[in-house]
């Protein structure tokens, strides 16, 4: 350090393009990286700038870095109230969007296309043919659009890439030690504390391609992860050693503050469902403290800025999903559940509009299973016994829509995301093959059937709707009809009709399920003073009979359940229809 910053990180350079590089750089780290610090110390920064830039200055470092730049998508990423573009006519994914410069640049003329204000964030889709059509995109990104860049010398990048994995521990080390806190909002001082720290990081990303192959490969490494997080690689009795076994065990416990849904046995041995986490990379550890957090901002905007890469991508998802049934326990318990979900889907809008990645989710880590048990157990936490009828014989059970869960759309991240990845057709075919996944959705479904009951008022004018009113027409509409019209968007011929019969018979065993549960074996009803407009079993039959008769070429008595059957899921609908005649 007696060199200064830039001598000695001329030094570092040099020891570290030699094949057998000496300790020097990693005892420099040892005091400028120490956890005893503050994380946001100015001067460790400044010197973590100058050693990566390896004898430049930083600047100098940044632009040469920069003409590495061989990204072939744009992945500008934006947060709330940004102003993009979604072009319907280049889009293959709905989700698609662009970021005003690659959509000027790019031949639009014609298109149906929109500009839009973002509601959660988002990324410019640019370059992906996954999401969109090549034709739209601009002159800078594509497959073809940097063909003839060269790669990074290992002389400019070797310092950095030495150095990386030390920067991506400190952050780890500053956010186990803040969750230690029972305050409530220790999450948020902890990242203002560490703003400088990701500030450089950010910075560090938007050098470009070549930089964030640096980073993602740091972050995903596993062999990287376990040599500097193990407490038994420091050095026995060591203070280092000390402060590692000390922050394994606030990890630990942090981990144990999480808990995920408690599944089915017969899902017990999904990997994102177990109850005892294990993270492999730092990423996976890092969309782990992601989750804890709610999602700070700086913190998931890093995380997407790396998107371009596809390998990145890949394992991001996968981590992503690993976490994904403790989000809905976030979701659930947090005191701004609307800054939270906008976060959530800000992330999930990305990794699952690509329909292969989406689809590879699903086979692989059974990512519908997930997300269905997860919008179970959510609602699961806020049921009421059902009133309909005679309620000492009734043994259904309903949402409460007075609940937070329910008045502050907790659930919507969560259906947002099964409608994104039900887009996608490969998804949705699997997604009604599955005769117990199908049960299960259906189950989901009757928790919605027959909520928040109207009651008939005989002795004075209602002025005001109660506040359940609207809370229970959106959970049905988001909840239950989207998926449902999403569903429906894959069944449009004859070949697909056995699917449709699969769904039928699910929707039916529901309806059967549910007569049983509020004692109805008759085609009488005898109370006319109350009444539940919401009906989404109903819906579903409904629906999907119209779709086999209308466009797959089946008969109506082909899909018409028995004359008794149908007599009992006639008498609710006519019930919601006199109800509004009058």
């Amino acid at each position: 350090m007696k060199k200064g910053k830039r001598g000695a990180a001329a030094f570092i350079h040099a020891d570290c393009s030699n094949p057998s590089p000496r300790r020097s750089l990693d005892e420099l780290l040892d005091i400028l990286l120490n956890p005893a610090k503050a994380i946001d110390e100015w001067e460790t920064i400044d010197w973590c700038k100058w050693l990566m830039a390896g004898g430049r200055t930083p600047d100098e470092f940044s632009s040469i870095v920069r003409r590495y730049d061989n990204a072939t998508t744009c992945g500008l990423v934006w947060t709330a109230n940004f102003v993009a573009y979604r072009c319907r006519t280049c889009g293959i994914s709905p989700c698609m969007s662009l970021c005003a410069e690659c959509f000027q640049r790019g031949d639009h003329d014609g298109h149906d296309f929109n500009m839009f204000r973002s509601q959660a964030g988002g990324a410019c889709d640019c370059g992906d043919t996954s999401v969109m059509k090549e034709t739209g995109f601009c002159d800078r990104h594509g497959p073809q659009s940097q063909v003839n860049k060269p790669s990074a010398p290992h002389g400019l990048m070797c310092v950095t890439e030495a150095v990386m994995p030390r920067i991506i521990l400190r952050l780890i080390q500053h956010l186990r030690e803040n969750s230690k806190s029972g305050l409530p909002d220790s999450h948020i001082v902890a990242i203002q504390d560490a703003d400088a720290f990701l500030t450089m990081l950010h910075d560090l990303s938007a050098m470009g391609a070549a930089m964030r192959r640096v980073m993602t490969l740091a972050l995903t490494n596993p062999q990287i992860y376990k040599q500097l997080t193990d407490p038994s690689s420091a050095p026995e009795g060591s203070e280092f050693a000390s402060y590692m076994k000390e922050s394994q065990k606030t990890y630990e416990e942090a981990i144990k503050s999480l808990p995920n849904p408690e599944p089915t046995p017969e899902y017990k041995d999904i990997a994102a469902l177990q109850e005892h986490l294990v993270h492999t990379t730092f990423l996976e550890e890092l969309v782990f403290w992601t989750v804890k957090f709610e999602f700070p901002q700086k913190v998931v905007c890093l995380l997407l800025n790396m998107l371009p890469d596809p390998d990145y991508k890949e394992a991001l998802t996968q981590a992503f999903v690993l976490h994904y049934s403790r989000i809905s326990m976030m979701l659930e318990k947090s005191q701004d559940p609307e800054t939270l979900s906008n976060r959530v889907v800000h992330v999930s809008v990305q990794l699952f509009s690509n329909e292969s990645l989406a689809l590879r989710m699903a086979e692989k880590l059974n990512l519908l299973h997930v997300m269905v048990i997860s919008l179970n157990y959510m609602m699961s936490k806020i049921l009421i016994p059902n009133v309909l009828h005679e309620p000492d014989k009734n043994f259904h059970y309903v949402v409460d829509c007075g609940r937070q869960v329910m008045k502050e759309h907790c659930y919507w991240p969560l259906v947002s995301d099964l409608n994104n990845v039900l887009s996608h057709r490969p998804v949705a075919v699997n997604f009604m093959r599955d005769d117990a996944l199908l049960e299960m959705w259906f189950t989901f479904l009757s928790l919605f059937q027959g909520m928040n009951v109207n009651q008939r008022e005989l002795s004075q004018h209602v002025e005001f709707e109660p506040n359940t009113y609207y809370a229970a027409f959106s959970a049905e509409l988001e909840a239950s009809a989207y998926p449902m019209w999403a569903l429906l968007s894959h069944l449009r011929d004859p070949s697909t009709v056995e699917l449709t019969h699969r769904v039928l018979s699910a929707a039916l065993n529901a309806l059967q399920d549910w007569f049983d549960a509020i004692n109805m074996t008759q085609a009488n009803v005898v109370d006319n003073n109350q009444v539940s407009f919401h009906l989404p079993l109903h819906r579903y039959l409904a629906v999907f009979m119209c779709q086999a008769v209308n466009t797959q070429g089946r008969s109506l008595s082909e899909v018409l359940p028995p004359t008794n059957m149908l007599q009992l899921i006639m008498m609710h609908p006519l019930r919601v229809q006199v109800s509004d005649n009058r």
